[in-house]
Protein backbone atom coordinates (compact mmCIF):
# COMPACT_ATOMS: atom_id res chain seq x y z
CA UNK A 1 0.00 0.00 0.00
CA UNK A 2 1.33 3.43 -0.85
CA UNK A 3 2.47 5.56 2.06
CA UNK A 4 -0.11 8.22 1.29
CA UNK A 5 -2.73 7.90 -1.40
CA UNK A 6 -5.24 10.50 -2.40
CA UNK A 7 -8.57 9.93 -0.68
CA UNK A 8 -11.97 11.38 -1.34
CA UNK A 9 -12.63 12.09 2.33
CA UNK A 10 -10.54 12.77 5.39
CA UNK A 11 -10.59 9.83 7.77
CA UNK A 12 -12.42 10.59 11.02
CA UNK A 13 -12.77 8.83 14.37
CA UNK A 14 -16.46 8.28 13.63
CA UNK A 15 -15.68 6.57 10.31
CA UNK A 16 -13.20 4.30 12.06
CA UNK A 17 -15.59 3.48 14.89
CA UNK A 18 -18.44 2.67 12.46
CA UNK A 19 -16.26 0.26 10.49
CA UNK A 20 -14.78 -1.29 13.64
CA UNK A 21 -18.22 -1.79 15.21
CA UNK A 22 -19.42 -3.79 12.22
CA UNK A 23 -16.29 -5.93 12.17
CA UNK A 24 -16.28 -6.54 15.94
CA UNK A 25 -19.88 -7.73 15.83
CA UNK A 26 -19.36 -9.82 12.69
CA UNK A 27 -16.05 -11.48 13.63
CA UNK A 28 -15.53 -10.93 17.34
CA UNK A 29 -13.03 -8.65 19.03
CA UNK A 30 -10.08 -11.06 18.91
CA UNK A 31 -10.52 -11.81 15.21
CA UNK A 32 -10.33 -8.17 14.09
CA UNK A 33 -7.10 -6.32 13.49
CA UNK A 34 -6.40 -2.65 12.92
CA UNK A 35 -5.27 -3.61 9.40
CA UNK A 36 -8.69 -5.17 8.69
CA UNK A 37 -10.44 -2.03 9.86
CA UNK A 38 -8.18 0.09 7.66
CA UNK A 39 -8.77 -2.21 4.69
CA UNK A 40 -12.54 -1.93 5.11
CA UNK A 41 -12.15 1.86 4.94
CA UNK A 42 -9.58 1.80 2.10
CA UNK A 43 -6.97 3.58 4.20
CA UNK A 44 -3.55 2.58 5.45
CA UNK A 45 -3.44 1.15 8.96
CA UNK A 46 -1.15 4.03 9.92
CA UNK A 47 -4.04 6.42 9.33
CA UNK A 48 -6.04 4.61 11.99
CA UNK A 49 -3.17 4.77 14.48
CA UNK A 50 -3.25 8.54 14.11
CA UNK A 51 -6.69 8.43 15.81
CA UNK A 52 -6.32 5.39 18.14
CA UNK A 53 -3.11 4.02 19.67
CA UNK A 54 -4.38 0.42 19.59
CA UNK A 55 -7.42 -1.79 19.10
CA UNK A 56 -8.32 -1.78 22.81
CA UNK A 57 -8.43 2.03 22.85
CA UNK A 58 -10.64 1.99 19.75
CA UNK A 59 -12.95 -0.56 21.37
CA UNK A 60 -13.14 1.47 24.57
CA UNK A 61 -14.03 4.61 22.56
CA UNK A 62 -16.87 2.66 20.94
CA UNK A 63 -18.21 1.41 24.26
CA UNK A 64 -17.96 4.85 25.85
CA UNK A 65 -19.75 6.43 22.88
CA UNK A 66 -22.53 3.85 22.96
CA UNK A 67 -23.16 4.31 26.68
CA UNK A 68 -23.26 8.07 26.19
CA UNK A 69 -25.99 7.52 23.60
CA UNK A 70 -27.99 5.42 26.08
CA UNK A 71 -27.39 7.95 28.86
CA UNK A 72 -28.69 10.73 26.58
CA UNK A 73 -31.82 8.67 25.89
CA UNK A 74 -32.39 8.30 29.65
CA UNK A 75 -31.85 12.04 30.19
CA UNK A 76 -34.32 12.97 27.43
CA UNK A 77 -36.97 10.76 29.00
CA UNK A 78 -36.58 11.99 32.58
CA UNK A 79 -36.49 15.64 31.48
CA UNK A 80 -39.81 15.26 29.65
CA UNK A 81 -42.91 17.00 31.02
CA UNK A 82 -44.80 13.71 31.49
CA UNK A 83 -46.03 12.25 34.78
CA UNK A 84 -43.70 10.01 36.77
CA UNK A 85 -45.60 6.89 35.71
CA UNK A 86 -45.40 7.91 32.04
CA UNK A 87 -41.68 8.67 32.37
CA UNK A 88 -41.09 5.29 33.99
CA UNK A 89 -42.91 3.54 31.14
CA UNK A 90 -40.94 5.59 28.62
CA UNK A 91 -37.71 4.70 30.42
CA UNK A 92 -38.42 0.97 30.16
CA UNK A 93 -39.71 1.23 26.60
CA UNK A 94 -36.81 3.51 25.60
CA UNK A 95 -34.28 1.00 26.89
CA UNK A 96 -35.77 -1.76 24.74
CA UNK A 97 -36.07 0.56 21.76
CA UNK A 98 -32.43 1.63 22.09
CA UNK A 99 -31.18 -1.96 22.29
CA UNK A 100 -33.16 -3.17 19.29
CA UNK A 101 -32.65 -0.06 17.17
CA UNK A 102 -28.89 -0.09 17.79
CA UNK A 103 -28.31 -3.84 17.86
CA UNK A 104 -24.60 -3.73 17.03
CA UNK A 105 -24.04 -1.07 19.67
CA UNK A 106 -25.93 -3.10 22.26
CA UNK A 107 -24.02 -6.25 21.48
CA UNK A 108 -20.69 -4.46 21.96
CA UNK A 109 -21.91 -2.72 25.12
CA UNK A 110 -23.28 -5.75 26.94
CA UNK A 111 -22.38 -8.99 25.20
CA UNK A 112 -18.65 -8.83 24.42
CA UNK A 113 -16.88 -11.41 26.56
CA UNK A 114 -13.21 -10.86 25.88
CA UNK A 115 -10.68 -10.70 28.72
CA UNK A 116 -8.57 -8.07 26.96
CA UNK A 117 -11.44 -5.56 26.93
CA UNK A 118 -13.43 -6.67 29.98
CA UNK A 119 -11.74 -4.05 32.19
CA UNK A 120 -12.54 -1.34 29.67
CA UNK A 121 -16.23 -2.12 29.60
CA UNK A 122 -16.95 -2.82 33.27
CA UNK A 123 -17.17 0.84 34.30
CA UNK A 124 -19.61 2.24 31.72
CA UNK A 125 -22.41 -0.29 32.29
CA UNK A 126 -22.32 0.37 36.03
CA UNK A 127 -22.56 4.14 35.58
CA UNK A 128 -25.53 3.73 33.22
CA UNK A 129 -27.16 1.14 35.46
CA UNK A 130 -26.79 3.50 38.43
CA UNK A 131 -28.54 6.27 36.45
CA UNK A 132 -31.26 3.84 35.46
CA UNK A 133 -31.68 2.59 39.06
CA UNK A 134 -31.82 6.12 40.46
CA UNK A 135 -34.53 7.09 38.00
CA UNK A 136 -36.59 3.94 38.63
CA UNK A 137 -36.37 4.59 42.37
CA UNK A 138 -37.31 8.25 41.95
CA UNK A 139 -40.17 7.70 39.49
CA UNK A 140 -41.88 4.64 40.97
CA UNK A 141 -44.87 4.94 43.30
CA UNK A 142 -43.48 2.55 45.88
CA UNK A 143 -40.11 2.26 47.57
CA UNK A 144 -38.17 -0.13 45.31
CA UNK A 145 -35.45 -2.41 46.63
CA UNK A 146 -32.16 -2.80 44.78
CA UNK A 147 -33.16 -6.39 44.03
CA UNK A 148 -36.47 -5.27 42.44
CA UNK A 149 -34.76 -2.62 40.32
CA UNK A 150 -32.08 -5.09 39.24
CA UNK A 151 -34.80 -7.60 38.29
CA UNK A 152 -36.50 -4.97 36.12
CA UNK A 153 -33.19 -4.13 34.45
CA UNK A 154 -32.42 -7.81 33.81
CA UNK A 155 -35.92 -8.32 32.44
CA UNK A 156 -35.46 -5.46 29.96
CA UNK A 157 -32.00 -6.76 29.04
CA UNK A 158 -33.45 -10.24 28.54
CA UNK A 159 -36.13 -8.88 26.24
CA UNK A 160 -33.52 -7.11 24.11
CA UNK A 161 -31.13 -10.06 23.95
CA UNK A 162 -33.98 -12.45 23.10
CA UNK A 163 -34.76 -10.49 19.92
CA UNK A 164 -31.22 -9.30 19.18
CA UNK A 165 -30.20 -10.46 15.72
CA UNK A 166 -33.60 -12.04 15.05
CA UNK A 167 -35.39 -8.89 13.97
CA UNK A 168 -34.50 -6.18 11.50
CA UNK A 169 -36.37 -3.26 13.04
CA UNK A 170 -37.75 -2.40 16.44
CA UNK A 171 -41.23 -1.97 14.91
CA UNK A 172 -41.42 -5.76 14.51
CA UNK A 173 -41.66 -6.19 18.30
CA UNK A 174 -43.07 -2.82 19.33
CA UNK A 175 -46.38 -4.24 20.60
CA UNK A 176 -44.58 -7.01 22.52
CA UNK A 177 -42.30 -4.37 24.04
CA UNK A 178 -45.33 -2.31 25.16
CA UNK A 179 -46.87 -5.40 26.76
CA UNK A 180 -43.59 -6.21 28.53
CA UNK A 181 -43.23 -2.64 29.79
CA UNK A 182 -46.81 -2.59 31.11
CA UNK A 183 -46.13 -5.84 32.95
CA UNK A 184 -42.99 -4.35 34.55
CA UNK A 185 -44.81 -1.16 35.53
CA UNK A 186 -47.05 -3.24 37.83
CA UNK A 187 -43.99 -3.87 40.03
CA UNK A 188 -43.53 -0.16 40.54
CA UNK A 189 -47.03 0.50 41.94
CA UNK A 190 -48.02 0.48 45.60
Amino acid sequence: MAARKAVAKELTRDMIMDAARDLFVEKGYQQVSMRQIAKKLNYSHGAIYYHFKNKAELFYALVKNHFLMLDQKIEEIVNDEASNEEKLGQLFFGYIEFGLTHQNHYEIMFLTKDDEVRNFINESPMVTYQKFANQVSKLSEKQMTIREIWSIFISLHGFVTHYLGHITTFDEVKSAARFHVNMLLRWTKK
